[in-house]
């Protein structure tokens, strides 16, 4: 499954009255407690009888008793907000309880036949788990726990079956009748009504099983795989919105014939449908054979998606089909090990994406989302290790650790064996576990088998949570450079006491005259301190150390006095071979001044200096001929406010804003001939998809940004001229980015146009909402106050919740707000929210929990907020575990 979060382009007190005592907790489920199940379900029949709001369930299980289990004869079958109608076994009535939601049916021997019947109403489900309606189409979203709200069931990854379903529903409205797996048998019933059969012959976990039932129109194509069969493959969307599915359909071509060539997996089913749903928690979800899309990750043609937007449905379009062998015919024992199958798949999706487009780009890309999204989540509350020990509710670790960080650890490993070696590794672990729920134990001795490694050590980063930080020193000594590195990992909620962990660090040391360096090196700093030295060094190095991102980690390199450090970070910046090394000495350069500008450490001297080398470094980059314009745009990006926050111990978020937006704005003026120029060049690139295309429109946006922080009414006069004439919404949406920070008459004029524009398309105008909350602009809280009114926005939507307050939650100007207004926007959200769609209203909890970190005037406020959350009766699960441990 993919999370709803992935990136876009780089952008720039209600009172509760007195209540009851909360309720008492929910129970902990621990990993440790992990039993195998008592009963085994091999196969299982579904009947359903559909409708929006009535839909009749009959399940018949087949059971038998597990010889692994406890030997129980009580068959616990997991419920939540369904009550059973009728329950029978072996055909006859059968006496039975409910334990709180589950029902308890007593089994006397060893192997029966469960029958039970549920009813259901998919149009009253605004929480978007089970069966729900969507725009009169039904669908259904079952992970992590979500199957057992449609039928009673051992609701648990580690039960697999085969399953055979029927559906049978009205003609007109429900014309396409989709499920996993083969269509065995349709016919027409009566009173317009007709039906359709499906078996999936696959075994798997309830979490995966798909229903879809509407009126759907397909984009069909085939695939002949590397042994010579040949798939069927269809994009099921709305009427209408066909035309925009060609580049979903290409991708999941490309993702079909690079598994086989990079890991050698081939599809095994006849039949692979994708289908696009509006209401969607999630970004995607890979049920066997019938994967469930948000339409945002499916809908593209360059009139309405961005560059960013297609890269993203490649992503997404690549991680769950990638899911068939890392998820489905190898599933997880529990919900513990999800990192097995998301972590693996994430970096299955990114060396994919890497694969298609630029690989320099694309790891600078995903460092970028790991350092906003994942690090603060490992120095917060909610810290967790990848592999956790215990949860209340499962769909709060639906999280950057378990995808992103997962997806790091892994990638150390390929680092670590080699790309071949840990071909052989995973190689083995599909052989091994093929038709099983495995354990990330599992994972990491197919790898150390495999690939030859002994990873006793490695398993750490199964188990300890939060971000190694490492400290380098570089001495010259003679003819030696001599490299001191130490590492401590930060203490974390319930682990105050961590070990040294195995950090693969490639390096790399520059001769300052030349320019070079006589090659890459790994090393492995695998204890609390170690020294490695180098060789042949006449006069003393530059380092370039963790390049490609090899670890997940914070380097901390003092390279002497503050000049020294500044000098050999714009000679990286220059020379560095290594694209990501490159970025990371621009990134350092801006880091290094403006943490020194918020903790006041810059005097008017230290501070011009700063400014000149970053100028320096920025005006090579614009210049240099060698560069490609998508690598350009990267290296002109500013670091994050976010990431700038985490390089502080206690952080004041308006004086980062002042001081990142002072920089800008000094970037503009400095550098104002050479960004017109360069927006000159790029406007005159024509359209295309191909990479120097794509190049000149990034860049296009980066320059319009710095021009705008310098001179507002020259970088007015550009976006909007910029907008009006585009022929694409990358050039569009960029140009209104722009025009939202300024408080100008030709934001109100494009704003009123592009709504005009695109009424009606439901992703389109979720841009428009997300562009105005995540604005720079002085006003953006009156704006976004006034687009919570707009007849388009919707609570029951999670995109459009999503489109604006997220982007209010992420946007520090907005948030941040010195008047506590951004926290109590936020807080009132979550508790309106969290009755409707508690799973989405729990994702807005994070932001308020990092108030440890935060000045003391913001942090009690941000706390106060948590506190009114915590106080509401009935709060939901998913919500409360989240402020519980926020609060702490």
């Amino acid at each position: 499954m993919d999370i709803a979060s992935r990136p876009s382009e780089p952008v720039e007190n209600t009172q509760i009255a007195d209540a009851a005592p909360p309720p008492a907790a929910p129970p902990v489920i621990r990993r440790e407690d992990y039993l195998p199940p008592a009963w085994l379900i091999p196969q299982v029949a579904l009947d359903f009888r559909l409708g929006v709001d009535a839909t009749h369930v009959t399940s018949k299980l087949s059971v038998t008793r597990n010889p692994a289990g406890n030997g129980a004869t009580t068959l616990r079958l997991n419920g939540d907000q369904i009550a059973p109608l009728a329950v029978r076994v072996d055909g006859r009535e059968a006496d039975w309880r409910l334990d709180g939601a589950d029902l308890l049916v007593e089994l006397p021997g060893d192997a029966h036949e469960v029958e039970v019947e549920t009813a259901l109403n998919p149009g009253a489900n605004s929480q978007l788990m089970g069966l729900y309606a969507s725009g009169g189409m039904l669908c259904t979203q079952c992970e992590a726990e979500g199957f057992r709200r449609i039928t009673f069931f051992p609701d648990r990854p580690d039960v697999l079956s085969t399953y055979t379903v029927r559906m049978s529903g009205d003609k007109a409205q429900f014309p396409i009748l989709l499920a996993n797996g083969n269509c065995t048998a349709q016919g027409e019933g009566e009173d317009g009504t007709h039906w359709a059969e499906w078996h999936d012959p696959w075994p798997k976990p309830s979490y995966l099983f798909a229903l879809v039932a509407g009126d759907l129109i397909a984009n069909h194509a085939t695939f002949t795989t590397m042994n010579g069969r040949t798939v069927d493959l269809n994009i099921w969307v709305r009427p209408g919105d066909e035309d925009r599915t060609q580049h979903a359909m290409d991708s999941l071509v490309n993702s079909m014939k690079w598994d086989e060539e990079a890991f050698g997996r081939e599809y095994d089913l006849d039949l692979f449908n994708i289908v696009a749903v509006s209401d969607f928690n999630m970004g995607a979800m890979e049920n066997k054979g019938l994967n469930v899309f948000n339409t945002r990750y499916v809908l593209a043609d360059p009139e309405t998606a961005t560059d960013g937007d297609y890269d993203a449905v490649e992503g997404v379009i690549g991680h769950e089909y990638f899911h068939n062998w890392s998820g489905n015919r190898v599933t997880c024992r529990d919900w513990f090990q999800l990192s097995l199958k998301e972590g693996f798949t994430v970096l299955r999706d990114q060396l994919f994406s890497s694969a298609m487009g630029s690989e320099a780009v694309k790891r600078i890309e995903d460092v970028r989302v790991l350092r906003i999204a994942q690090f603060p989540e490992d120095s917060g509350p909610l810290a967790h290790p990848i592999r956790p020990d215990s949860y209340q509710e499962i769909s709060n670790f639906y999280t950057a650790t378990i995808y992103n960080k997962g997806a790091e650890v892994i990638r150390m490993m390929r680092t670590m064996a080699g790309v071949e070696r840990f071909r052989k590794g995973t190689d083995l672990y599909f052989d091994r576990h093929d038709g099983e729920a495995a354990t990330c134990e599992d994972f990491v001795r197919a790898i150390e088998d495999g690939a030859g490694l002994d990873l006793t050590q490695f398993r750490l980063w199964y188990s300890q949570a939060g971000t190694p930080q490492v400290t380098a020193r570089l001495e010259h000594r003679g003819t030696q450079a001599v490299l001191s590195l130490t590492q401590t990992v930060p203490a974390t909620p319930g682990q105050p006491e961590k070990q040294a962990m195995p950090i693969p660090l490639r390096v790399a040391l520059f001769d300052r005259e030349t320019g070079e360096h006589s090659g890459e090196q790994l090393i492995v700093l695998d204890k609390d301190a170690d020294t490695f030295t180098f060789d042949g060094f006449a006069r003393p190095p530059v380092l370039s150390i963790n390049r490609g991102f090899s670890a997940p980690v914070a380097i901390d390199f003092a390279r002497g006095a503050p000049a020294d450090e500044r000098a050999d970070l714009v000679f990286l910046a220059a020379h560095d071979d290594d694209p990501f090394a490159r970025y990371e000495a621009m990134q350092g350069l801006v880091v290094q001044h403006l943490v020194a500008a918020v903790s006041g450490k810059l005097d008017d001297a230290s501070r011009a200096e700063g400014r000149a080398a970053i100028g320096q470094a920025f005006g090579a980059v614009i210049a240099d001929p060698a560069l490609d314009d998508l690598m350009r745009g990267e290296l002109m990006i500013l670091p994050a406010e976010t990431y700038l926050a985490e390089q502080l111990a206690i952080s004041d978020p308006g004086a980062i804003h002042a001081e990142r937006e002072a920089l800008k704005a000094w970037l503009g003026t400095e550098l104002a001939g050479p960004l017109k120029a360069l927006h000159d060049r790029a406007i005159a690139v024509p359209y295309s998809r191909d990479a120097a295309a794509r190049g000149a429109r990034k860049i296009k946006t980066q320059a319009l940004v710095l021009i705008a922080a310098g001179d507002p009414a020259e970088g007015a006069k550009r976006a909007f001229a910029q907008y009006s004439a585009a022929d694409n919404m990358t050039d569009r949406q960029g140009a209104l980015m722009v025009l939202c920070n300024l408080d100008t008459p030709e934001r109100e004029t494009a704003l009123a146009d592009f709504h005009d524009r695109y009424a009606g398309n439901a992703l389109v105008i979720d841009k428009w909402f997300s562009l105005q909350a995540g604005a720079l602009n002085p006003k953006v809280l009156d704006h976004i106050a006034a687009l919570a009114q707009h007849p388009d926005f919707t609570m029951t939507n999670p995109n459009r919740v999503r489109a604006l307050y997220m982007a209010a939650a992420v946007n520090p100007r907005a948030f941040h707000d010195e008047s506590g207004a951004g926290y109590r926007l936020i807080g009132d959200l979550i508790r309106r929210l969290d009755a409707v769609n508690a799973q989405t209203a729990a994702r807005f909890v994070p932001s308020l929990g990092r108030w440890r970190r935060i000045e003391p005037v913001r942090a009690a406020m941000m706390r106060a907020e948590l506190e009114r959350i915590a106080a509401m009766p009935d709060l939901s699960r998913d919500v409360r575990e989240q402020v519980s441990k926020s609060l702490g």
